[in-house]
């Protein structure tokens, strides 16, 4: 992959505690633009051509900070300490317990009450081995949100010429801690302000999932997607299981369920899922080093937030694919460590890549 694009940048706004908060525009040789927040690392903007060769931004987004401060549903946000859900709000980790911020029911989502997505990170422009990119820094003190340890985290955001988000994440920590880093971008693929994302058919390659209990935390059991509404080995199209009676389906509202990765590697970028829209022909596929990935319909999304596009988003206006460990994994010694300790190096890559048939 490579990249000979341009990065641009001006300011956006300034949150309510007054930090200025600017706004990188990343363009490619092919004419894909992408728009990124220091404010939460936000991707606000993804601009890719249907099968006509017409722009449109395919990802949900508010219209100013006030509302990604207060209003958003983590749209397009990075998202960390710990991405998903953590049950009862706390772990135990080498004999001392820890609490955090309870958001989510008994729970604690998406790194708590003012998560990453929250903060405003230091930005710089870098030349990577595949071109020009932007860099966001952030050093998450010792106890924020009831974590430990002081983690340095670095995200380096790249656009590449084959019309490629790549997302490289790394951290390092002084204290054993827990860390499950991902970005929460909701996709339309027809276009931001369209409709629902019902009628996109979706490929996962994952042959086990991980159900959930009434407050929507995994059990433990690593469950067959086959004969289940969970199956998408094969193309299929969103709205042909989400209104079934399967109890995974009504606890969750929809898809909103951690896939298990078949995976031939323990560290390479392999495909994840590919997703197609018959509408504008435009095609994502999210290729990843991580062992899992969350597949979420947007079945929370309100009707109470006025999108980018100037119109209501709505439930299934999006949808998410957040690659990452699973969740509650502090507290499940079965599923794959999340712990990092301060001689280890946290590293992740994840690429969503745009086309058309």
């Amino acid at each position: 992959m490579t990249t000979t694009g341009s990065i641009t940048k001006r300011a956006y706004g300034t949150t309510s505690d007054g930090k200025a908060v600017d706004e990188y525009t990343l363009t490619n040789a092919k004419g894909m633009v992408v728009k990124i927040l220091t404010l939460g690392g936000i991707i606000t903007s993804v601009q890719v051509p249907d099968r006509s060769g017409k722009l449109d931004d395919v990802v949900l987004g508010c219209k100013n900070v006030a509302d990604y401060e207060t209003k958003s549903a983590y749209f397009g946000a990075l998202i960390g300490r710990y991405g998903n859900r953590i049950g009862q709000a706390g772990f135990t980790l080498d004999g001392q317990p820890y609490t955090m911020a309870v958001n989510d029911g008994p729970n604690s989502l998406h790194g708590g009450l003012k998560g990453f997505d929250k903060q405003v990170w230091a930005a710089k422009e870098v030349d990577g081995d595949n071109g020009e990119s932007l860099e966001l820094s952030y050093l998450s003190p010792d106890g924020e949100e009831g974590y430990p340890g002081n983690l340095s985290v670095t995200v380096v955001y790249n656009l590449t010429d084959d019309n490629a988000i790549q997302i490289s994440y790394s951290a390092t920590t002084d204290k054993a801690t827990v860390v499950n880093l991902t970005n929460h971008s909701y996709f339309n693929l027809t276009g931001s302000g369209s409709g629902t994302i019902y009628h996109h058919i979706v490929q996962i390659n994952s042959d086990r999932y991980t159900p959930v209990n009434d407050k929507l935390i995994p059990t433990g059991e690593l469950a067959p997607v086959a004969g289940t509404p969970f199956d998408f080995r094969s193309p299929k199209v969103i709205n042909g299981g989400l209104r079934s009676s399967h109890p995974q389906m009504v606890a969750g509202r929809g898809y909103d369920h951690n896939y298990v990765l078949n995976r031939q590697s323990a560290s390479g970028l392999e495909m994840a899922a590919r997703v197609y829209d018959p509408t504008s022909g435009r095609t994502m596929e999210v290729w990843t080093t991580e062992p899992a990935m969350q597949f979420y319909t947007g079945n929370f999304l309100d009707g109470t937030v006025v999108g980018s596009q100037g119109v209501l988003i709505r439930q299934g206006d999006g949808f998410c694919m957040e690659t990452q460990h699973y969740p509650d994994s502090p507290n499940q010694s079965d599923f794959p460590t999340t712990t990092l300790n301060p001689d280890e190096t946290y590293q992740t890559t994840t690429v969503y890549k745009f086309g058309t048939d």
